[in-house]
């Protein structure tokens, strides 16, 4: 039985990653800094799909985070068959009247911890060559994003990172995805102090489980980026390419401001 590593998982992609994967019968260790959601999402899966439920209570933005995670997986001798480092957060305003320890702390969880997580499974997998790594980007990564500049950046850091592994690994049997949703149905508003007019006026958002099932059909078909979301979102992602990069953040900073 294969297992994942779901960072996150507590709650949105992460959990419906979570209740996907479970349904195939994987074994999954959830990481999270909630360790009352986390418990009750173990019990859960345990109890409806018979399978195997390590939680690890971690809070990602801390240093050597993810050694802690890394050596538990060792310490109870389990071979992680797909990483997905879906934990992330973002923060709307102007960079400098945001809280500067707040930002650090986003390209620790975005980046940093993202990074590091892959360093350490991604040499096992090589060494076995088998094993997937899933890595969650956004739309706002393939152009800069006035008002959510840090998260952007973060974003588009994941988004060129997974790529270039997904090249480097592709001999020898370990995929790369990077996932990039749109507007989605979560907490990521409300964390990120969106003022409600611009979630209002935005698209239909896409569930996670939604997010989850493109994800899943692209990473079984080898792909390395997947746009998910729809078409409108496909055009979100590729508007950048056909228009001068100062015309396009402009436009961005307009659509932005509340």
């Amino acid at each position: 039985m294969p297992t994942a590593l779901i960072t996150g998982a507590s709650g949105g992609i992460g959990k419906a990653f979570a209740e996907k994967l479970a349904a195939r019968q994987t074994s999954l260790v959830l990481v999270a800094r909630s360790e009352d959601k986390l418990t009750q999402l173990a019990t859960q899966l345990r109890e409806q799909h018979k399978i195997q439920v390590e939680i690890i209570v971690q809070d990602l933005t801390e240093t050597d985070a993810a050694t802690t995670v890394f050596n538990h997986t060792q310490a109870k001798d389990l071979t992680i068959d797909l990483l997905i480092n879906n934990a992330g957060f973002g923060d709307y305003g102007e960079f400098i009247e945001r809280d500067g320890e707040k930002q650090i702390k986003m390209l620790q969880l975005n980046v940093i911890a993202l990074v590091d997580l892959t360093h350490k499974y991604l040499p096992l997998m090589r060494e076995r060559r088998s094993g997937n790594i899933i890595n969650i980007s956004s739309i706002a990564g393939f152009q800069p994003i006035p008002y959510f500049c840090v998260y952007a950046a973060s974003k588009a850091f994941v988004l060129n990172f997974s790529e270039a592994l997904w090249a480097e690994n592709k001999p020898y049997g370990v995929g790369i995805l990077v996932v990039c949703p749109g507007p989605t149905d979560t907490n990521f508003f409300v964390g990120a102090d969106v003022p409600e007019i611009l979630v209002n006026k935005g698209n239909k958002m896409t569930t996670p489980e939604e997010v989850v099932n493109d994800a899943l059909s692209a990473l079984d078909k080898g792909k390395s980026t997947v746009v998910s979301g729809g078409i409108v979102n496909e055009a979100i992602a590729n508007v950048s390419r056909f228009l001068p990069r100062e015309t396009t953040v402009s436009l961005l900073e307009k659509l932005f401001q509340a």
